[in-house]
């Protein structure tokens, strides 16, 4: 697409030749022609090449050094023979180089952009050691100012033609009458010549770099989608599971319960054994279907592991939490697995329910700053040359007194885990409370972590 820029921009200057030679050196512009020409045939001949080149790396690795060097000559080149301009060089220079990094290997790109820099600092030096570079822009109503015309001059001769063009207008002012004279002016065209150059080609870099953030966008969607998914059931899986559990605490609010429920499949193994894995890969999926559309999308489901699954209902009291639990489990007991035409069954699930209330979770919080202050306290007393220290950590952790401990989800799930094991003891296919098992032992799980 550049190449096919700059061939069109010889062909306007060859075709208004006649307007724009006093200030168009037309003794390079064919040299140039020619050299953009050839250039245009490398890169098509090597875009028809490459796709049939295959996946070999040392092919591809040849290819990248030749379009890396081949390419930096040429836009140095380009840069210094149409005349420096700090908007086109900028453009070629930094959006090159950031382009190439994500589309070939990032170490060629480096070299490249550091080549092009040292292209350029030759270019700038090589007037002092009496060099003289071919440049297009030809100025004969200035040149008897300046000793030369190339690049290097750009500035100063733009400061000269602006004072020139605006010496051409009535009071130094442009009007819509002689905006002729300002088209035919050599500032206005090298200036048009420069964003012609330039516009397109930043662009181009900026659509490339749009289209390719979104496809890493997507990526990092599938990536996440993958790392938080189970692959068979497509439920959460276990990490994601207990991520939002710990974030559902973290959240919950003072007067809300949180509800946790663990259950698994009855003689679940039997169906591998029976029937094999297939069936058994299906029942998990139509079993986790089941619940998606039993539960709220409020609810955090997971597969915790085999045929076990996670539920927790955040600000669900423990009644509310039972009849949900009783319903699911008469969902699954009445959902019928169909294998083909062949047969179909039916399976049950165990449950255990645990629901860590409002005043039980202040009960821990309490417990726990008790130890958190202990232990602050004692770590004060045995080192009394560190206790600003000691008492910036005592601050610190008393300004989290209201957070639970990190442990507290594996707290919660080994809780529900043995209600689940009580389930299976009694018989299967029921729910069983925890609260109700810790009410006849008159306890709770907030005992847990007293005098640790």
């Amino acid at each position: 697409m550049e190449i096919s820029l700059h061939w069109l921009w010889c062909l306007f200057v060859w075709w208004r030749q006649d307007a724009i030679h006093a200030y168009v050196n037309m003794h390079y512009l064919y040299p140039l022609w020619l050299g953009i020409s050839v250039m245009g045939l490398f890169f098509l001949c090597m875009v028809k090449y490459l796709p049939h080149s295959g996946s070999r790396r040392d092919i591809l690795d040849r290819w990248q050094i030749a379009l890396v060097l081949t390419y930096t000559f040429y836009i140095a080149t380009i840069i210094v023979v149409i005349g420096y301009s700090s908007l086109f060089a900028g453009v070629s220079l930094v959006g090159g180089a950031m382009l190439g990094m994500m589309l070939i290997k990032r170490r060629y790109a480096w070299r490249m952009f550091w080549l092009q820099i040292i292209l350029m600092l030759l270019a700038i030096t090589s007037p002092y050691f009496g060099i003289t570079l071919p440049n297009l822009r030809q100025l004969t109503v200035i040149h008897p100012l300046l000793e030369t015309h190339n690049y290097l001059t750009y500035n100063e001769i733009m400061a000269v033609e602006n004072a020139v063009a605006a010496s051409a207008f009535e009071n130094n002012v442009l009007s819509w009458d002689s905006i002729t004279e300002i088209q035919r002016s050599s500032a206005f065209f090298w200036r048009s010549t420069h964003l012609y150059l330039a516009f397109p080609k930043a662009i181009f870099i900026v659509y490339i770099f749009r289209a390719l953030l979104l496809v890493l966008d997507d990526s990092r969607q599938e990536t996440l989608r993958h790392a938080n998914q189970d692959e068979l059931t497509q439920l959460k899986n276990r990490r994601y599971g207990l991520k939002k559990m710990k974030y559902a605490l973290s959240t919950v609010q003072d007067n809300q319960d949180l509800s946790v429920m663990l259950f698994d499949l009855d003689w679940f193994k039997r169906i591998n054994d029976n029937y094999g894995h297939d069936v058994g890969d299906q029942v998990l999926i139509e079993i986790s279907q089941t619940l998606l559309q039993s539960l709220s999308d409020e609810t955090i489901i997971s597969r915790y592991g085999g045929e076990e699954f996670l539920v927790v209902l955040p600000d669900t009291s423990h009644d509310s939490a039972m009849v949900i639990a009783e319903q699911l489990r008469l969902s699954i007991a009445e959902h019928i697995i169909n294998i083909g035409d062949v047969f179909d069954f039916s399976v049950t699930a165990s449950f255990g329910l645990y629901t860590l209330t409002h005043q039980e979770r202040a009960c821990i919080a309490k417990n726990y700053k008790s130890i958190l202050a202990k232990k602050a306290q004692s770590q004060s007393s045995a080192s009394p040359l560190i206790k600003p220290i000691a008492t910036q950590r005592a601050e610190s952790q008393m300004a989290f007194m209201q957070k639970l401990p990190g442990d507290i989800c594996q707290r919660l799930i080994s809780t529900a885990d043995k209600a689940l094991y009580e389930a299976k003891h009694r018989g299967r296919n029921q729910v069983v409370s925890a609260n109700h098992m810790f009410a006849e032992k008159n306890g709770s799980i907030h005992s847990l972590y007293k005098n640790r």
